[in-house]
């Protein structure tokens, strides 16, 4: 099991703001999707050592990226946690072992939830996210646009940024109602005080409207794919000059 590393930009300079860390496997020389593994992962409840895999590695690499650079890299690291990770884990304790075993800052490390995540048991959810933003960590909330939120719900949890999902970023240039909807999205967005990321950006013209609209980062293919460790480092770092 590795990590894979997907660019964050910011959709004004199009420089790498950050990443976000994928669980990738390989078994026996043959990737294995996400979308095979992680429902067997969470039926099992593999998907607790999993989850903590990731939060370890990701926070990991971070401290080795800073090693290579000579100081702190200005970046930050995205790390999903499941519905069930969230519920049954202590995912506090494990973002605080991560941070205090690389002696790195909170601000740096981002974890997305989703919006299930919140709505099953929201004063659990919304314990556990206070306590996360107490040791300075990110919350964003993923997928956004696609499940049950209302805006009470977001005005009550600590959030920091909603990720538009990919099946509406997609067809903004095609589509008046996915236009309408990134728009409002984006405008709630604005009134309280959150940040955007436009999830699935494939091509220039997207890219284009998604700024027009006024997220502030945008991830997707268009920008790069999921890359290894040391991949990831080169691109921030050519990203550097310009």
């Amino acid at each position: 099991m590795t990590l894979a590393f997907q660019p964050l930009v910011d959709m004004k300079s199009r420089r790498v703001i950050g990443f976000e860390a994928l669980a990738r496997w390989t078994h026996e020389g043959e990737a294995i999707s996400p979308g095979e593994f992680v429902p067997i992962a969470e039926d099992s409840g593999l998907i607790l050592p999993l989850g903590r895999l990731v939060i370890y590695k990701a926070a990991a690499t971070l401290a080795e990226w800073d090693k290579r650079l000579g100081r702190e890299m200005p970046v930050g690291i995205s790390v999903n946690v499941s519905p069930i990770q969230l519920a049954r884990d202590d995912v506090v304790t494990v973002v605080q072992t991560a941070l205090e075993q690389h002696r790195m800052a909170g601000r740096r490390m981002i974890i997305e939830v989703t919006e299930s995540s919140v709505v099953g048991n929201p004063d659990t959810a919304d314990a556990i996210l206070r306590a996360l933003t107490e040791l300075d960590v990110r919350i964003a909330m993923d997928d956004f646009g696609t499940g049950y939120s209302n805006i009470a719900s977001l005005q009550r949890l600590p959030i920091h940024t909603l990720k538009i999902d990919r099946s509406l970023v997609a067809g903004i240039d095609t589509s008046a109602d996915s236009l309408a909807i990134v728009r409002t999205i984006q405008r709630l967005a604005e009134a309280l005080g959150l940040r955007t990321t436009a999830e699935g950006i494939e091509t220039e013209t997207v890219a284009q409207q998604i700024a027009a609209i006024g997220c502030d980062v945008g991830q997707g293919y268009l920008f790069s794919r999921p890359l290894d460790p040391d991949a990831a480092f080169d691109a921030w770092n050519r990203g550097q000059g310009r």
